[in-house]
């Protein structure tokens, strides 16, 4: 059986841990690849040793093909930058061509937005990036799963995250 390939993205700064946090949760069966931000990479290659790290200016990199088959991504957190980029179909760095290849394979694609409140042109792009089948779900959290720590929070936002790449998780606190 092959592995699942699932491809974890951080753009912008502001959240960079919740979208570690979601690739270090990642089941061990998923082959995981990752595109960070230069500035990040040196932490992600100290504590992180069973990911395949791409450098985001390498737009000829595998997961940039269609061939490649990788089932899903996440970019989390994602910039209205980068939003906008996918949304104009910019594909100048690697997060943007590889998720431009996810839209054109018809793939899962899900970004997490990370600004708030939302512009009217952030709006826009996310409901045209919606309209062709991106998930736009932003770390938001809901009180039912009774978050008593930013741990809790991060875990359900992850979890919520995972359900919609069909992961199996105990992350958080179902509705009953």
């Amino acid at each position: 059986m092959k592995k699942r390939k699932i491809i974890i993205a951080v753009s912008g700064a502001s959240g960079v841990n919740i979208g570690l946090k979601a690739l270090s949760l990642l089941p061990n069966e998923i082959e995981k690849h990752f595109i960070m931000s230069e500035h990040s990479k040196i932490v992600l290659q100290k504590e992180m040793q069973d990911v395949i790290t791409h450098q985001n200016k390498d737009i000829s990199a595998s997961i940039a093909s269609g061939s490649f088959k990788a089932e899903a991504m996440l970019i989390a957190p994602c910039s209205m930058n980068t939003l906008a980029k996918i949304a104009c179909g910019i594909s100048d760095n690697l997060i943007t061509r590889t998720a431009a290849v996810m839209l054109k394979e018809q793939k899962k694609l899900i970004l997490a937005p990370r600004e708030m409140p939302f512009s009217t042109i952030a709006l826009e792009n996310m409901h045209k990036l919606a309209s062709l089948g991106v998930v736009i779900a932003p770390p938001v959290m809901a009180y039912y799963s009774e978050q008593q720590k930013l741990d809790d929070m991060e875990n359900f936002i992850i979890g919520k995250w995972f359900d919609l790449l069909d992961i199996e998780n105990d992350l958080y606190k179902r509705w009953e």
